[in-house]
């Protein structure tokens, strides 16, 4: 591999204006059981570097042990609205994807991007939406809506997860109760946290375990993300997918270097590398949300492009708005009533 190893490296640093290749090693810091070991053996294959790849399960945890120090990570995937909080506390390195050459093949609407003005910083992972799954054996009601978790009806009461994404869970809530992302206003707030407080005694449990759990049917009802529902349900067809109609967040996970990365040259190509349209449909097939690369969809799973999941019914599209990246004040808020909920 070594010869293949230097004309690789050569085409590289000329694409990506990079002047030295870090060879070997890439550690990736990524939400669980979201990233294709297909793509990582090809990516390893390609470019002769072996990847370590770490798990999170959310948010808050990522950022928290990434502005800790010492992680000994190279990439990480926060979703869209921490990136501008990444790069105010200065943990991103401002790799330039929009000048890589693989950054042709985006589609035009995530070429710029609010939490990454000219995409400056980070590539699309998966984009998709926060919603409900339930088994439709259990209840046969209306499931596009929130009250799923925040009021459940008979049959669930007691069998429902709750996934424990704070901006998830509290602007599903905010949304339910009428109001908008980060307010700052207490009378809404806290009908929020009074909303929550109330529903928690009817719900089984707070994990992030919902795949394997909806699909055997130990999650009866749980708010959920499309893709996982979408995996569980080739599992459990007795699963679906419901988008509630007071509202539900839309997002894109971004892959991001950070700035105290030791393999700068090696997390450049594997940027570069998930914006070829084979390698975009790879992560897509394996976690089954979409990625944001123009011509993937001829690499992707038939089914994947009708799936429930992925193609929002025309009536609910009006609900799914992307979360912006809060001020301080009303993230402080937030994680008062999440701390509070946590008890």
């Amino acid at each position: 591999m070594r010869t293949s190893l230097l004309a690789l490296t050569t085409a590289a640093t000329l694409a990506l204006g990079s002047q030295a290749f870090a060879a070997g090693e890439l550690n990736i810091y990524n939400w669980g059981n979201y990233t294709n070991p297909k793509l990582i053996e090809k990516f390893e294959k390609t470019y002769d570097v072996k990847v370590t790849l770490t798990d999170y399960d959310s948010n808050t945890t990522a950022l928290t042990k990434i502005e800790a120090g010492g992680h000994g990570f190279d990439i990480v995937v926060p979703t869209g609205n921490y990136v501008p909080i990444y790069v105010e506390k200065g943990l991103l390195l401002e790799s330039r994807p929009d000048q890589m050459e693989n950054f042709k093949n985006l589609s035009e609407q995530w070429k710029d991007v609010p939490w990454d003005p000219k995409r400056h910083y980070t590539v699309p992972w998966q984009w998709g939406t926060t919603g409900v799954a339930v088994d439709t054996s259990v209840y046969g009601g209306d499931i596009n809506t929130s009250a799923i978790f925040l009021d459940p009806p008979a049959e669930l009461v007691g069998k429902v997860n709750v996934v424990p994404e704070m901006n998830d869970i509290i602007n599903m809530t905010l949304f339910y109760v009428g109001g908008e992302p980060c307010t700052t206003d207490k009378t809404v707030l806290k009908k929020v946290r009074d909303t929550l407080v109330a529903a928690k005694p009817k719900w089984l449990s707070m994990d992030y375990g919902t795949t394997d759990k909806l699909s055997s049917g130990e999650y009866k009802a749980t708010v959920n993300w499309n893709g996982s529902t979408f995996r569980a349900r080739l599992n459990n067809p007795k699963v679906a997918y419901g988008y509630p109609k007071e509202g539900y967040p839309l997002w894109m996970d971004a892959v991001a270097i950070l700035k105290d990365a030791k393999n700068v040259e090696n997390a450049k190509l594997f940027q570069n590398f998930i914006m070829e349209p084979e390698n975009a449909a790879l992560i897509s097939a394996f976690a089954r949300y979409a990625n944001g690369v123009e011509g993937s969809a001829e690499f992707l799973p038939e089914e994947m492009k009708t799936a429930p999941e992925i193609v929002t019914p025309k009536e609910l599209q009006a609900a799914g708005k992307f979360l912006p990246t809060c001020p301080p004040a009303s993230r402080d808020l937030y994680t008062a009533i999440w701390t509070e909920l946590q008890k």
